[in-house]
């Protein structure tokens, strides 16, 4: 996967939404977008009207960067939704919010996705009791995320759970702040994704292919 080393809040720029990439600055007066509410690059004030094409290609990078999963990674959970029975866009974000960075950065292990998906590759939790420092894993109904007791007074884990003590916890995760652990108690739907993105483009997109 190649690494991007740019600004990250160049991305939220360039999408017109807040995509949360750089965790508490992007509730500040400081976050990029809100001192900037244009594009990035020399022409990023001008106004272009977007083909058809262009709309489903932005649709699609939202919602990539928005989890920081890679091109072949997002297209790979697409091929999977189309597969299964179903809305296919409904069950692509199923499968984006069940990783477990993005349940790490749900439960407040983390103040943006890309700090979640660290720890994670730290082993910093478990899932049902055993060690998974892979943030691609995929969770299931009844799976219980912890921070493992090992780490739990790791200085880097003790500071992004006091930073988000008050964080509200999405309704298919039941949480439990004083084990600091989650247990998945439902699959994820399209409501319970705070990205504002029409996901009928990312079908139409794939759908040419």
């Amino acid at each position: 996967m190649a690494r991007y080393t740019d600004a990250v809040c160049k991305k939220c720029r360039r999408e017109g939404v807040k995509l949360f990439l750089k965790g508490t600055r992007c509730n500040s007066n400081k976050c990029a977008i809100d001192r900037r509410t244009y594009a990035p690059g020399q022409h990023g004030k001008n106004r272009i009207k977007l083909s058809e094409y262009g709309l489903q290609l932005r649709a699609k990078q939202r919602a990539k960067q928005y989890y920081g999963v890679s091109e072949s990674q997002f297209r790979k959970y697409y091929e999977e939704a189309f597969r299964r029975e179903g809305v296919t866009a409904d069950i692509l974000f199923e499968q984006l919010e069940l990783r477990l960075d993005n349940v790490a950065y749900r439960m407040g292990v983390g103040t943006s996705r890309a700090e979640s998906r660290q720890l994670v590759n730290y082993g910093m939790l478990e899932v049902n009791g055993k060690k998974v420092n892979i943030p691609s894993y995929i969770c299931k109904v009844g799976d219980i995320i912890k921070v493992r007791d090992e780490k739990k007074n790791n200085k880097t884990i003790v500071s992004v759970l006091e930073t988000n003590k008050l964080k509200a916890v999405p309704t298919w995760l039941n949480s439990d702040k004083d084990k600091n652990q989650v247990t998945v108690i439902r699959k994820p739907v399209r409501d319970d994704v705070d990205l504002e993105v029409q996901e009928s483009l990312i079908v139409e997109l794939y759908s040419k292919n």
